[in-house]
């Protein structure tokens, strides 16, 4: 078999095998995928030799609309795509493949590229540590002082992968690179010594590729008496676009739905915090009902995402992704700007025509949807909303705030930056009037000593 044949991944979507990754499965025993060329498929192996590639049969039989592709967002959000790779990356790779270099040859270069793709961005790796009793937590981050982030070991995978994705080290066998821990008694221990946290937010990967007995097995020591000051249990996951039927018919489902509902009623705010990147993702039935009901246990399901270039980066599909969220019972929560990391030169929009399509979108929408936020850059000092562009002291300027900060009282404090049409994150803003610095910024200095 092929080179081309088995290092493309399919993962089957047969409700006891949703988990199996098939690394000898030919692209062409899916009948839409036969449709790609011999190209196509040599750019899939290409690009997904450095970043990671899985998809299911449900994203391919309910999602991607083949007669669209290569040009259907869902199909650029799940399969690799020539131009995420650097051009002289994307031909080194290619001509190793190209005269069959042996695994480890392929693997050396892919590293290198990978260094270079800012892993972990925003200083999570060094900035976000948490401890208790002198003993770092692995797969704990704590960057905000009222959320702490935890990456069960059993829950570091998805369903399928995003093309985008900030988290896009965690896949790809790098244990260097992977926030991961088995351990929830530590985590526990470390709620105990910091009773102002309130939030915790379990991520990955995806926590709900775990069966629902492995995630209770993480939230149960969270649930004692002595912490009480754990009001909310937050669960990043992207299961409702890539694999509904976890809600819905599942072996498990009923058992997940009900270990939900007994965190409500335990008195935690569950808020199931939903991925989504375009409105096509709400559009199967299975996919609403799912919805309907995870919001049956009394957990509320909030939705956030990026705007991304070649996806949703256009007014009119975010003010219909809004309107369906109100619509089926979902809040919108966030709309963020594409991190600095992995392929971001293919999906970053510029932040004053992100600016721009956020405010169209907005006016598009009742109050209800106005609760999503943005655009948001999760930053190293923390979450900078852009909030306008505006003429001040015969400046063009953004006008911008922390929606979060290292330090809480940067929160809600404006400040500004000159004008930059092309500026595509903090880094590249300089502060507006001709001052040195932001206000911010030697404090932050302070702490990244």
């Amino acid at each position: 078999m092929s080179r081309s044949v088995s290092t493309l991944r399919i993962a089957d979507a047969a409700p006891r095998e949703r988990f199996q990754v098939h690394t000898q499965r030919n692209l062409a025993e899916l009948p839409q995928l036969a449709a790609l060329s011999a190209a196509q498929r040599f750019e899939i192996e290409v690009v997904s030799s450095v970043l990671p590639f899985r998809v299911n049969r449900y994203v391919c039989e309910h999602l991607i609309d083949w007669s669209r592709v290569p040009d259907d967002p869902i199909f650029r959000l799940v399969f690799p795509q020539r131009e995420m790779l650097d051009p002289e990356d994307f031909a080194a790779i290619a001509g190793l493949l190209r005269k069959r270099a042996s695994r480890a040859e392929v693997a050396a270069l892919a590293n290198g590229i990978r260094a270079t793709l800012n892993p972990h961005p925003a200083d999570q790796a060094e900035l976000n540590t948490a401890q208790v009793d002198g003993r770092r937590l692995d797969g704990v981050q704590h960057k905000y002082d009222e959320t702490v982030l935890f990456f069960p070991a059993r829950g570091q995978v998805c369903h399928s992968y995003c093309t985008f994705c900030f988290r896009w080290a965690q896949f790809v066998g790098d244990r260097s690179l992977r926030f991961a821990s088995s351990r929830p008694e530590l985590l526990a221990r470390y709620f105990r010594k910091n009773p102002q946290v309130s939030d915790l937010l379990i991520t990955g990967g995806d926590p709900m590729v775990m069966l629902a007995h492995h995630l209770e097995s993480y939230v149960k020591p969270l649930l004692a008496p002595e912490l009480e000051h754990l009001r909310t249990i937050r669960i990043g996951t992207k299961s409702l676009t890539f694999w509904p039927q976890r809600y819905v018919c599942d072996a498990d489902a009923p058992e997940l739905l009900r270990l939900l509902e007994r965190w409500v009623r335990a008195g935690k705010h569950v808020a199931i915090m939903a991925h989504y990147n375009h409105w096509r993702e709400l559009d199967t039935p299975i996919a609403r009902e799912a919805i309907r009901r995870i919001r049956g246990t009394g957990a509320v399901i909030r939705s956030q995402g990026p705007l991304l270039r070649h996806i949703n980066d256009s007014s009119d599909v975010w003010a219909r992704l809004w309107n369906d969220q109100v619509r089926l019972g979902v809040v919108p929560y966030y709309m963020f700007v594409e991190r600095d990391t992995g392929a971001r030169q293919y999906f970053e929009v510029p932040l004053a025509r992100g600016w721009e399509i956020y405010r169209e979108a907005m006016k598009q929408v009742s109050g209800l949807a106005r609760t999503a936020r943005g655009p948001s850059m999760s930053t190293s000092p923390g979450k900078v909303e852009i909030q306008g562009v505006s003429e001040l002291g015969g400046e063009k300027v953004f006008v911008l705030r922390f929606i979060q900060g290292r330090n809480s009282d940067w929160v809600q404090r404006p400040f500004f930056a000159r004008y930059d049409e092309n500026a595509t994150w903090l880094d590249e803003l300089e502060p507006a009037w001709g001052a040195s610095e932001f206000f911010f910024e030697p404090e932050f200095r302070r702490m990244t000593a």
